[in-house]
């Protein structure tokens, strides 16, 4: 008898449960407050003060309820949630078309609390780890720099010994929720010769260490900023891991990140097929509803497909990292075709809707520029068939 492969594509109940709890608590505790704020999202002279304390409120909430940060231990205030469980809720908060459900999940969003972020010794845990878990204060993600964007290992933010301490300095762009972080997880250059290799170091850097740049808007809503590294000074228990091995511990940490991204995607495709689907079955021109075009029934049709692909990708990806496979290559996959995949989706429903997908108002116009910006960060798609490509032997 040959060997077979026992394998389930069912969701097991216990998170099935979780999905409609979290359901319930975006309909009773974020709804309202979307509703409400609809004409500040629409406005190009929002309030972003307004905007901010609504988003951290909604992380408050979550964070209480235990959806927040379910993805870290229990050990610092999370719950201990699986990657297949995280990833199903990032799904969740995005197929629901609010903007405010996004924040009640800490990942994808890099202000909220990364397991990097356990690597710091545990004497620390109560003091930067458990606030952030807890959606009392936010961090940011420091890698990127002027001259070091997809080269990451290129980056020129040194960090040398002083006293019982290290001293930083270097300029950090792009770095989302820079402007408001109250910590960075800064990554900087201990040893040139070694580099990715041993060389690169991460540190945990408290406000008061860097100096806040401009906010870079751009086109998404989402807009990050600049972060400036002056003679910074961090003891030696604020570094996360080893001295050297910084670059490996962020890789560490890839691939359920992407399962994440994934799940954004995937979720943002879904509520623009509902509601495209919504509009061209209500919606006629000449005598009848658009649906009954081929012309418009088709795309959408094909878009259902893929989908349906990218599903299967992203869950099959957060079932490899739960397992401890090592899934690099799902990961860039996953992470390559479901952000292309997703913008081809969106694009296709907003053309469904005609001149109104075009309005801020409409449902579509904002989740076809959040997935533009997708496909560029967190390594942008080109990056991503590089990795593949290299798995190809090519």
């Amino acid at each position: 008898m040959g060997h077979y492969l026992a394998m389930d594509f069912s969701i097991p109940s216990e998170l099935t449960q979780l999905r409609a709890s979290f359901a319930s608590f975006l309909e009773r505790e974020v709804r309202p407050l979307e509703e409400q704020l609809q004409p500040q999202f629409w406005s190009y002279s929002a309030d972003r003060e307004v905007l901010a304390e609504a988003a951290a409120e909604v992380t408050r909430r979550a964070a209480a309820e235990g959806f927040y940060a379910a993805h870290m231990p229990e050990s610092v205030g999370g719950q201990g949630l699986s990657t297949l469980g995280m990833t199903l809720l990032v799904e969740d908060a995005a197929h629901s078309g609010m903007r405010l459900a996004m924040l009640a999940v800490a990942p994808p969003n890099p202000s909220g609390p990364s397991p990097l972020l356990l690597a710091l010794p545990e004497s620390l845990h109560d003091t930067y780890v458990r606030p952030i878990v807890a959606g009392e204060s936010t961090m940011c993600f420091a890698l990127t720099e002027p001259e070091a964007g997809s080269d990451a290992q290129a980056i020129r933010t040194s960090a040398v010994r002083d006293g019982d301490g290290w001293r930083i300095n270097g300029h950090k762009h792009y770095i989302t929720n820079g402007d408001k972080a109250d910590v960075a997880v800064v990554f900087a250059v201990t040893d040139d010769q070694k580099r990715a290799a041993g060389g690169i170091t991460a540190f945990l850097v408290p406000a008061d260490q860097f100096r806040r740049g401009p906010v870079q808007y751009n086109i998404s809503d989402s807009h990050p900023s600049e972060l400036f590294f002056e003679d910074s000074w961090v003891p030696d228990d604020h570094v996360l891991g080893d001295v050297g091995a910084g670059f490996f511990l962020a890789m560490t940490f890839l691939n359920a990140g992407r399962a994440y991204i994934g799940a954004q995607a995937l979720g943002l495709a879904e509520f623009s097929l509902d509601a495209a689907v919504a509009h061209a079955g209500s919606r006629t021109a000449f005598g009848k509803p658009l649906a009954k075009f081929q012309g418009v029934s088709f795309p959408l049709a094909e878009s259902k497909a893929e989908i349906e692909a990218m599903r299967w990708l992203v869950y099959h990806l957060a079932w490899s990292v739960d397992a401890g496979e090592n899934a690099m290559l799902d990961a860039s996959i996953v992470k390559y075709y479901t952000t292309e995949r997703a913008y081809t989706v969106a694009d296709r429903c907003l053309q469904t809707f005609g001149g109104m997908g075009l309005l801020r108002e409409g449902p579509i116009e904002r989740v076809l520029r959040h997935l533009r910006m997708l496909r560029v960060v967190e390594g942008a798609s080109g990056i991503q068939q590089l990795v593949i490509a290299r798995t190809l032997g090519l």
